[in-house]
């Protein structure tokens, strides 16, 4: 049977590109996001490359919207294996004594309080598919921090610290858990939902870098990863731009 894989976060960027790879690896995907007609584009585009598709209206910061997720993958033919916690961003870039608490609040909400709604609505389905796998993008903010990124760094260190809590309380269940931290990764969206919409802003973050990763780059670690054989678990992938040598040392082109 046709194994299931759900993608949170897949209306845009690294969401949408994992799902239209592991369609092509030949998962059935169940692509989950807020905005149903991206969604409903996303499946059209994998269904016409051959793949399979179902669009599902999920908002992680929901517990009742997460529950319809669980009882949508429920209700798909074959065993769901596969959970991508993807879904996640940043608001803002101010210094901690400047900080907006609401802006922390939601990087809060959707990037750890997501990761454990979904991990926990999914994780009886991933266990009793005898072979399950939860990946957990977080970002290599999850290990460095920097000026101005106090909230995002303080979420996705809690990001960080959920994977390698959950990898342990697992043990000796037939689940992995397989953590991915990008570095610069550009996207269409990531930087505009940062600085509210700032176009220049945002593309000043990538001023003079030849070749920051892309979505694609991403997605591919994430299949790499979901297809070893089950015995094998990568616990932590960092993945940056061969420009970025850390956090603070990026070469740019004058």
């Amino acid at each position: 049977m046709t194994s299931v894989a759900i993608v949170t976060g897949a209306s845009s960027g690294i969401g949408a590109a994992t799902a239209r790879r592991l369609a092509a690896e030949g998962f059935h995907v169940l692509a989950a996001a807020r905005r149903t007609d991206r969604l409903a584009a996303l499946v059209a585009e994998i269904e016409a490359a051959g793949g399979a598709a179902t669009a599902v209206a999920c908002d992680v910061t929901s517990d009742e919207s997460v529950a319809g997720l669980a009882a949508a993958a429920e209700a798909v033919t074959g065993p769901v294996t596969l959970l991508v916690n993807n879904a996640g961003g940043a608001r803002g870039l101010d210094p901690v004594e400047t900080a907006d608490v609401g802006d922390w609040q939601w990087m809060y909400d959707v990037n750890v309080l997501g990761t454990l709604r979904v991990t926990k609505a999914l994780l009886p389905a991933l266990e009793r598919s005898g072979a399950g796998t939860i990946v957990i993008v977080s970002s290599t903010a999850g290990r460095v921090v920097y000026e101005g990124g106090g909230g995002y760094t303080a979420a996705k260190h809690a990001q960080t610290a959920v994977a390698g809590t959950l990898r342990l309380e697992l043990c000796g269940r037939p689940v992995r858990v397989i953590e991915i931290d990008p570095g610069m990764v550009k996207t269409e969206e990531f930087g505009l939902v940062r600085f509210g919409g700032d176009a220049d802003r945002a593309e000043a973050v990538y001023a003079g870098v030849a070749e920051p990763l892309v979505a694609d780059d991403v997605a591919d670690c994430v299949a790499w990863c979901a297809t070893r054989p089950h015995h094998v678990n990568i616990d932590q992938l960092v993945v940056r731009p061969l420009a970025q040598a850390a956090q603070h040392k990026v070469h740019r082109t004058s």
